[in-house]
């Protein structure tokens, strides 16, 4: 082996082993929209959520739609909207909800809290 493969070689990342599929569920809008979200989140990501906003200047609103945005953040998988490839990507996601109108907006905020009552009830509430 020459020395510059030799070092290349040396030189390789260990690889990753398979990480299993988180569980998840899928749910539809009345308008065939389906959203997959995460059926777990760790112990450390529960905190966060559950810390909520740390800045004394924010508004109650302010808390509740950030709380709102990391409880989608974290349990979105993917989004298929109108028949179209999924959104898979994380700031894409959220984009998407972003944008939504009110209507859809309220549609995720109520599958959410439904699906952390049912999956991860020390985030109810």
């Amino acid at each position: 082996m020459l020395a510059w493969q030799a070092a290349c070689v040396a030189k390789r990342k260990p690889r990753r082993r398979g990480r299993e599929p988180l569980p998840s569920e899928r749910y539809t809008d009345p308008e065939g929209n389906v959203l997959v979200l995460r059926s777990r989140l760790s112990a450390k990501t529960i905190g966060k959520v559950q810390e909520g906003l740390s800045s004394p200047a924010a508004s109650t609103e302010d808390a509740w739609r950030r709380r709102e945005e990391m409880l989608f953040e974290r349990l979105a998988v993917s989004w298929e909207i109108a028949g179209l490839d999924p959104l898979t990507d994380q700031a894409m996601l959220l984009g998407r909800y972003r944008i939504a109108d009110s209507e859809t907006q309220r549609w995720v905020r109520e599958t959410i809290a439904t699906h952390v009552e049912r999956h991860i009830p020390e985030l109810s509430g």
